[in-house]
């Protein structure tokens, strides 16, 4: 068993990693800065693929490649994504540029997610097999706790899979913990207000942890609550959630992102405004920066959809970039949009989205208003 590493994304270390990647040709403005954090406008993603050692391997790489590019310092899974295998890879991953001492822990934005039953990838045991005996047997979990037989937001629950995610990445401390899929899982269960008062008990958790060094931000990751309309299941509103972790964690609180998928087709981030503050109609893009969140996006290429996509304009001959430059330019809220890579061409390809300068919001409605219907 390893030691695992110490620290967390620093100001200075963040700040090592974009000089050193901008010696390498990219592009200053490639990287952003949010919380005093330099943080690289694309990110690698690791939800796609089976639980096997061959794919263990291209993950493996393609996040070491996407590294030592000095164009990405953003990395970011979940638990439940290859039954944990996807968190280990990383932690190998980790492990093998520290002990090269090519990028230092520092350097490195991690995030993970929590939320999701899973098993366990490196184990032969069926899914349910393994929650019984791992979770329900010993008490961390009842039943009753499960919401559509694959998510809980029990505390108990959350604090196991924290400590697991913490022993597969290999780290003492994580940058970020998402919920993970909450909404959609509860709200149709017991309604918006209990759902809000089990969002308490769980951010309440997180500032504890916080305050232990275990992880230093949180957020909230969804693939419905932040884009259907208001009044459809499963609406979350923004400002609801930061009054919350108000309530819990004080101004000081740890609640600073949320990550939703942006792309073409699923743009209401940028188009709808279904979200409010003080009555004012926003977008989610909208509310998110005048709230203080930032916001990664995934599903950047509608998991390879829209890479056929005709009316998807080429960026220096190709339609992934096109893609990259669509969700990192959209608003000034988005950090990153995050892309699940595999095969080292691709990984070569979309990396070269950080030599390019984002556009300006001008540039972008030039480039992009035909997609959203605007022009």
């Amino acid at each position: 068993m390893h030691v695992p590493q110490t620290g967390f994304a620093t100001v200075e270390g963040t700040l090592r990693y974009r000089d050193r990647g901008v010696k390498k040709g990219m592009e200053p403005r490639h990287f952003r800065s949010f919380l005093s954090l330099f943080i690289s406008s694309l990110g690698a993603g690791t939800y796609l693929g089976e639980a096997d050692s061959l794919t263990d391997r291209l993950v493996e790489e393609a996040v070491y490649e996407s590294v030592v590019s000095g164009g990405v310092n953003v990395i970011d899974t979940a638990i439940n994504y290859r039954m944990q295998k996807a968190e280990r890879a990383i932690g190998r991953t980790l492990e093998r540029l520290t002990n090269e001492g090519s990028v230092k822990r520092e350097e490195l934005f991690i995030s993970t997610k929590n939320g999701y039953l899973t098993s366990d990838g490196d184990l032969q045991k069926d899914f349910w097999s393994y929650v019984q005996e791992e979770y329900i047997r010993p008490g961390k979990l009842k039943v009753d706790e499960i919401a559509g037989e694959v998510h809980s937001m029990a505390p108990r629950f959350l604090l196991d899979q924290l400590g697991r995610s913490l022993e597969n990445l290999g780290v003492e401390c994580i940058d970020l913990v998402y919920l993970h899929n909450a909404a959609e899982s509860w709200i149709p269960e017991i309604g918006y207000r209990r759902f809000l008062e089990r969002v308490a008990d769980v951010f309440s958790l997180y500032e504890k942890k916080r305050s232990e060094g275990k992880l230093r931000y949180y957020g909230f990751a969804s693939w419905n609550c932040f884009r259907v309309s208001r009044g459809e299941q499963g609406y979350t509103n923004l400002d609801d959630l930061v009054e919350v972790a108000n309530n819990v964690g004080g101004a000081e609180h740890g609640f600073r992102f949320i990550q939703l998928p942006f792309n073409p087709a699923m743009n209401e981030a940028l188009s709808a405004r279904n979200q409010r503050i003080a009555d004012e109609p926003l977008t989610t893009f909208e509310a998110a920066q005048k709230l203080g969140l930032g916001v990664f996006t995934s599903a950047p290429f509608a998991e390879g959809r829209l890479l056929n996509h005709t009316r998807v304009p080429e960026l220096e001959g190709s339609r992934a970039l096109s893609l990259l430059q669509f969700a990192r330019s959209a608003h000034s809220a988005v950090i990153a949009p995050l892309v699940g890579q595999k095969d080292p061409v691709h990984v070569r390809e979309n990396i070269r989205i950080g030599t390019i300068p984002p556009l300006t919001g001008e540039e972008f409605a030039e480039r992009y208003g035909m997609l959203l219907g605007k022009r």
